[in-house]
Order: structure tokens, then sequence, then C-alpha cells
């Protein structure tokens, strides 16, 4: 009991004295209220300092804030794309304001909402120089450590609980559970219970998928000029696409984005055993494009990761995305006369389509042909320092898009795996609250999705729905290819490339004059020559 005592009455001293005990919050009409949530500099406290038996450093802290998850309230193409639609929509800004928050911005929305009034956004983002000196800690805390391990499971799962309509737990004036995969005894209850008046609580429902889809499901309501809504459009639906294939049996979100550690670790610095399975709280996505502005850019944005955490957080990003995102192959490649043809495979290795979410989000092929000299022959799919995909229909007109393919024969044609949004009058758009359907997505299937049977929300659209070589996990491209007089033999390369911002998707906020939008078109055009990464490759020669 002494021990116990003693370690409590530490952990209290050192939260309160600078490892960020949290503040109050201001309520309705300026009344400070109790906050409902922990910074995550309080959980940093006890929870850095862990290292594996082989010596990895899993400590929570620095892995978690050198992530999107972390930086969800800093990431500067959010800041762009919704001052993008309060301009397009203004008579809506409120509203849009504060629905934006929810998942970007949780804590402080949760808690603005709990004081009777609306969460701002612009109030909080760095303008200039860092954030604004009146900006709430809860909101620049992004989605942080105590708001995840407070989501009850209270309708998990359910179409309520989607598009951040999570419930946080234990609001009365119990102690608040802080929810987690493991059995705590009694003793390491009142540890934190002492140093941040949270009681740890047993709950399996952390680790499954629906507690990821209440912020990774989105549905967004298209407006009308007047803010009336016109319609409805499933945003982003990877929890969804999972739950039509085969890995809803199999493996769940955090087996993949936070994969565990084989041996038994401690989650804590202080006391507590070795526990098996604990999950790395790295957060492994597929946006290396924006970490790495963070990192060139931290100062700007007011980010706290380190530029070694950030940097590190971009090569694991780039590894996870070339190990665990696809398999590409090349079927069969044959010549007869002078007539060159491949079929390409690419296989979706991940439990959602690919890419998945954020509509930005595209995938491509790159084919080249060599003759035997080494002269390229054939090339489609390659890709400019602009961050433009050669051949693109919608890269060069912004009203157009490059269709689904089943065969290529030209150069000025590319296997794009992508959602294009459709306005009310079939206008192609990136605008998320003017978008009403989808004109195309083909973006590839994870194994055991049934295209025929997929409900409206993750459909296929376009040419790819009549398209028998594209299905379940993967989709094969035929490339019937001119050779002309070029001597052989003839070496066939496909590689998969992947940009988390498109092209037309960065560029369209030209048209916006504000601060962000500046801000993230001049952060685009510097860093475009990286704005690509290579999932999967593989070559064949033809004699």
């Amino acid at each position: 009991m002494r021990a116990s005592f003693s370690t409590a009455l530490t952990i209290s001293m050192a939260v309160a004295l600078g490892c960020g005990m949290a503040p109050s919050q201001p309520g309705a009409g300026g009344a400070a209220s109790p906050p409902r949530f922990e910074l995550s500099t309080s959980c940093m406290a006890c929870h850095n300092g862990l290292v594996t038996p082989s010596g990895e450093d899993i400590s929570f802290g620095p892995a978690w804030r050198a992530s999107m998850m972390a930086n969800s309230a800093r990431d500067p193409y959010w800041h762009a794309a919704v001052r993008r639609e309060v301009i397009d929509h203004p008579t809506a800004r409120a509203a849009i304001e504060d629905e934006c928050s929810k998942c970007h911005m949780p804590m402080a929305h949760v808690q603005t909402r709990a004081a009777g009034g609306k969460q701002t956004v612009f109030d909080h983002v760095p303008r200039a120089a860092g954030p604004s000196p009146a900006a709430d800690p809860f909101a620049l805390d992004g989605v942080s450590c105590s708001l995840c391990h407070q989501i009850s499971s209270e309708r998990l799962g359910e179409r309520a609980s989607f598009t951040g309509g999570f419930v946080i737990g234990g609001t009365g004036a119990a102690a608040r559970p802080m929810y987690g995969p493991y059995e705590v005894d009694r003793g390491h209850l009142r540890v934190m219970e002492s140093a941040v008046g949270a009681q740890p609580t047993t709950a399996p429902h952390v680790q499954r998928s629906e507690l990821c889809a209440t912020c990774h499901t989105l549905y967004t309501h298209a407006l009308d000029d007047a803010g009336k809504v016109i319609g409805e459009l499933p945003e982003q639906v990877p929890y969804e696409e999972w739950l039509h294939s085969e890995f809803r049996t199999t493996r769940s979100c955090q087996a993949c984005h936070m994969p565990a550690v084989e041996a038994p670790t401690a989650i804590a610095s202080v006391l507590g055993p070795p526990r098996r399975e604990v999950s790395r709280h790295d957060f492994r996505g597929a946006n290396f494009f924006v970490l790495g502005m963070l990192a060139v850019y931290r100062a700007e944005l007011g980010v706290v990761a380190t530029p070694l955490e950030l940097d590190a957080a971009v090569t694991r990003t780039r590894a996870f995305l070339r190990e665990r995102a696809a398999r590409v192959t090349i079927a069969r490649v044959d010549r007869a006369g002078g007539r060159l043809t491949a079929e390409v495979v690419v296989e979706n290795l991940a439990g959602h389509k690919l890419p998945t979410a954020y509509p930005s989000r595209r995938a491509w092929l790159r084919v080249t042909v060599q003759d035997g000299g080494g002269t390229v022959v054939f090339a489609s799919g390659q890709l400019a320092p602009t961050g433009e995909i050669t051949g693109n229909d919608n890269d060069r007109d912004a009203t157009r898009f490059e269709p689904h393919h089943a065969e290529i024969r030209s150069a000025d044609e590319v296997q794009i795996y992508e959602s294009i949004l459709g306005g009310p009058d079939g206008e192609v758009t990136t605008g998320l609250l003017t978008a009403v359907t989808y004109l195309k997505d083909n973006r590839v299937l994870p194994r055991g999705f049934d295209k025929r049977t997929a409900p409206p929300e993750v459909a296929v659209h376009g040419a790819a729905l009549g398209d028998p070589d594209f299905g379940a996990g993967e989709d094969r491209v035929r490339y019937v290819i001119d050779l002309g007089d070029a001597p052989g033999p003839f070496t066939v390369d496909a590689e998969l490339w992947y940009q988390p911002i498109g092209f037309r998707w960065a560029t369209n906020l030209r048209d916006y004059d504000a601060v962000e939008t500046r801000r993230f078109v001049r952060y685009y055009e510097a860093q475009a020559p990286g704005s690509s990464a290579l999932l999967a490759g593989a070559r064949a020669r033809a004699e």
C-alpha cells in the first residue's frame, strides 16, 4: 500500500508541476467548467520510457505526437479545405466549423457542446507564425489519448456513431473511466485516480474496428447557395468497405494500424507487469505527404513533435505502404510481330479499398517499355514535378476526368484508381459540400468484396462496374503497345504509385483567397516533387 501511495503522490506532483495538468475549459458565457479530458502531456508522465525486450522504444507519447492523429488540428490541408467550404457556403459557416471539429478537434468540440456552444476552427489554428494566443489546448491536442480511451461502447457500429457520433463515458461525478484492454489491479487503479482523476476500466471495445469507425466513417451533406441540404455523400467509409470484405472476420483496423508487439512489454513506466500484445501507438496510415509538411513547416504550424520524430514517421509510413498496401505482377507478356501485349495485375492487400478514405487520394499504374538498347518506346502514367500525372484528363482539365480502362493502347491513357465527385448538375468537383454523388470510383477492392452486392455507400461507379477483370481483391489491365521497328528484347516495368493529395485537389484551392488556402498551395508547390510513393512493382521481358 505504501508503494502505491508513494508512486501516486510522485505522479500527481509531476503532472501538476510540469506534465500538462489540464486547465479548466471555458463554458457558455465564459464560465469555467471542469475539463472532461486530460491533455496528452498528462498521460506521457507514465506512458513514456517503454521498451520491448528486443530494445525497441514504443513509448506512446513520442510515437503518437508524430502521427496524423496528434496533428489533426494542425493539418494545413484540413485548414485549407475547411476554409474553402466556408467560402463556398458562407451562410453555413458556424455549422461547417462545428461539424469539421468533431473529429479534428474532438475534445474541444465535446466540451464546447457540453457548455451549450458550437466549436470554432479558425480561432485555434495557426494564422501566421504559430497558433493564436487564445487557442484552446484541448483543440490543438487533436485526437488525443484521453479522447480515444474515454469513448464508451454505447452505439458503436451503429449509423448514429459515425461522423464523430462517439459517446464519452463517465461524465458524472464519479471518476472518469479510462477504457483499455487489460485488467488493472486495485493498486494501479489508485495510481491513475490520484494522478489524473480517471479510473482504468477493462473494455475490449477499444480494440474493435467500430471504435475507429466513429471518425473514419463520414457522411457529408451537400448544400445549395442558401445553405439548404440537397444531398448526402459517403465521403469516406473505410469501415464499411472493411465490413464488405473478408477482413471483417480476420483482422481489425487496429491490427494493421496499431500493430502489436510480439513479446510481453510494460505499458507504463511505473509499476505494472509486462502485457501481451501491446499495441504500438504510432497509428500507421498513408499520409506521408502531410507528415512531411509538418516536419518542414513545424514552426509555422506550432507542431510539438521533433523533426527526428516526424522524419521517422514519414519513413515508417512509406515502409508501411510498400509492405502492406499492394502487390503488382505481370501475368503475361507476349510479342507478336510489331506488337507487345502485357497483362498487369494489381492486388489489394488492405482490408478496404485502395486507396481509401479522403477522396483526394489516388493510386495509378506507371508502365514503361524499353527496347533492347534501353530506349523507352512506351510510357503511361509518368509523374511531373508539379504532381501532375501525364495523360490524366482531370489534371489537364478540372471539368473532366480519366475513365477506368480495361485496356490501354496509348501513352495518353493511364489507369488511375480514384474517386471522382459529382455536383448536383453532374459537374466534376472537389468541393465536399457541393458533391452529391460519385462519377467514378474504381479504387481497387479488398479481398472478399462483391461489387454486385455492395451497398450504395461503398459501390463501384463508372466503367469499372462492368469490367469483368475488376473484382474482389484485384484489377487486371491489358496493355497493347505498337513497337514499330524498335529492336528487342523488350523490358516491361509496371509500378503502382500513390499520392495522398492529387494535383487537382491541391491546385483547385488557388481560386480561394485566404490565409489557409494560400499557405497550403505554397506548401504543396514546394513539396510536390515528393508527393508520391511507390507501392509495388514488377518487371518482365519479351524476346
